[in-house]
């Protein structure tokens, strides 16, 4: 785990499963760097981020309250609206609970897996929300990086405005 800012103070919490522990330090100092994040000491940013368990499920003709029916004795604590789908959010070992009451439900889940969850978000705007999408990305591309989670918040009027240049 490695842990940096991006654009606007947000706060990243970056994993890796490698083979080389001195390469990857270096790959994802290189690119935290050339992309306008600072590399943060150990626990810098760790204790805003909570292990949860995330289920993410596509919304087609289901409500909110439709989710929550079937996941709220299994140990969901919170169901999200994330556009075009919902994710429930639960203690990582609530997990198979969650997932067993989808299907009891007949609802279809498109991933599950145990990930952090950022306890206060940082809302970005257009120039800051540039140059954090264009991070994240070189992150994501680093072979050793499985996974990155972010604090940053990107409205749909911003996403729209990065998607229009």
């Amino acid at each position: 785990m490695y842990e940096g800012y991006g654009p606007q103070g947000t706060a990243l919490l970056i994993e890796c499963l490698t083979d080389n522990k001195n390469r990857a330090a270096s790959e994802v100092r290189l690119a935290v760097g050339r992309n306008g994040g600072n590399m943060g000491d150990p626990g810098s940013v760790a204790y805003m981020f909570t292990r949860k368990g995330i289920v993410s499920l596509p919304k087609k003709e289901l409500t909110e309250d439709d989710v929550l029916m079937a996941v709220l004795e299994a140990g969901a604590e919170e169901v999200k609206d994330d556009g075009d789908s919902f994710e429930v959010i639960s203690d990582p070992q609530d997990l198979p609970a969650i997932r067993a009451a989808l299907t009891d439900a007949g609802i279809d889940y498109d991933t599950d897996e145990a990930g952090f969850v950022p306890s206060m978000q940082v809302e970005l705007d257009v120039a800051n929300a540039r140059k954090f999408v264009k991070l994240f990305d070189a992150l994501e591309d680093l072979d050793d990086v499985q996974n990155v989670y972010a604090n940053a918040d990107i409205s749909a009027d911003v996403m729209a405005q990065l998607e229009d240049d």
